[in-house]
């Protein structure tokens, strides 16, 4: 890898270029071995560059944005991991804003707060970037993220076109869309269509999700948010709460006795003790209501 990084600070500064990088660092649930390089990207420019090199040399990518909904695995990730940082937003016309993949999603409700735009009041607590929350249809208080998107912009590794989709195209579905269907796509921004509001409105509702968040979930500790998808009929959180689960542990991963749905560290968990508490959660849960719930977290890593 050494000749991969070399390459690699030709044209990316070298503090964004880091080796034998503890992923612990770059997620919420602060677990994770080391990625053999890290790279932060802050332009299209500097994310075609880190491409074409490891595509050349075959090296594996794996992309991120905020790493709010994964689990680094121990032994950490192979090859080049790639963080989107962009961070541009703008107005683009009264009542449509666009924001680049890397913009944390409370920093876009504020930015919405300022122009006086109401309908981004749901996402201002969830702990992420616009390109993840796109990526996964993310969503809360009953109000997905495909409800605001308008258009996004979307760069395809695999042959270096760049594409700009209708929110049709996008292909949402619950906690899914294209992205997470294929790894080729990276996206690159969004345009966000909103409505005109009264400010003091928006912040009354901003402020009362903001409440509810931190009454309802364990935001002092470290996660990566609900583990597990809803299913068709059933909440899995309420399931796993039914099965007397709260407070399960092991080692430092506890289910969350504030909320059922969330595993959270306690200090020094690592991804095997999450892996191991996710599959008698799930095995327990199967026991009693004969229904299998699923990952909504992605697991990266070996």
């Amino acid at each position: 890898m050494e000749e991969i990084y070399n390459e690699l600070i030709k044209q990316i500064n070298k503090d964004r270029v880091l080796q034998n990088e503890p992923m612990n660092k770059h997620t919420t649930f602060k677990i994770g071995g080391p990625a053999d390089l890290f790279v932060k990207v802050e332009k299209l420019e500097e994310l075609k560059y880190a491409i074409d090199i490891c595509k050349a040399k075959n090296i594996p990518i794996t992309i991120i944005g905020n790493g709010s909904n994964v689990l680094v695995k121990d032994n950490g990730i192979r090859g080049v991991t790639i963080k989107l940082n962009f961070k541009d937003i703008e107005l683009v016309d009264d009542n449509t804003i666009k924001a680049e993949s890397g913009v944390l999603l409370s920093k876009i409700s504020n930015f919405a707060y300022e122009n006086g735009l109401t309908g981004f009041e749901f996402a201002c607590g969830i702990p992420g970037t616009i390109g993840g929350a796109i990526r996964m249809n993310a969503g809360a208080h009953g109000k997905p993220i495909s409800d605001v998107i308008a258009f996004t912009t979307y760069f395809d590794k695999e042959n270096g076109s760049i594409h700009k989709i209708s929110n049709e195209e996008n292909g949402f579905g619950y906690r899914e869309s294209i992205f997470s269907k294929n790894s080729n796509y990276i996206i690159i921004s969004a345009e966000i269509k909103l409505e005109y509001g009264n400010k003091d409105d928006i912040k009354k509702m901003t402020d009362e999700n903001l409440a509810f968040r931190k009454e309802t979930q364990p935001i002092n500790l470290p996660s990566a948010g609900c583990v597990f998808k809803r299913g068709k009929d059933f909440i899995s959180s309420k399931l796993i709460d039914e099965c007397g689960l709260k407070g399960l542990n092991v080692n430092d991963a506890y289910v969350s006795e504030k909320h059922a749905g969330f595993i959270v560290n306690k200090g020094n968990a690592k991804a095997k003790d999450v892996l191991e508490l996710v599959e008698i959660i799930k095995q327990k849960v199967y026991e009693k209501y004969s229904v299998n719930i699923e990952l909504e977290i992605e697991i990266l890593g070996e």
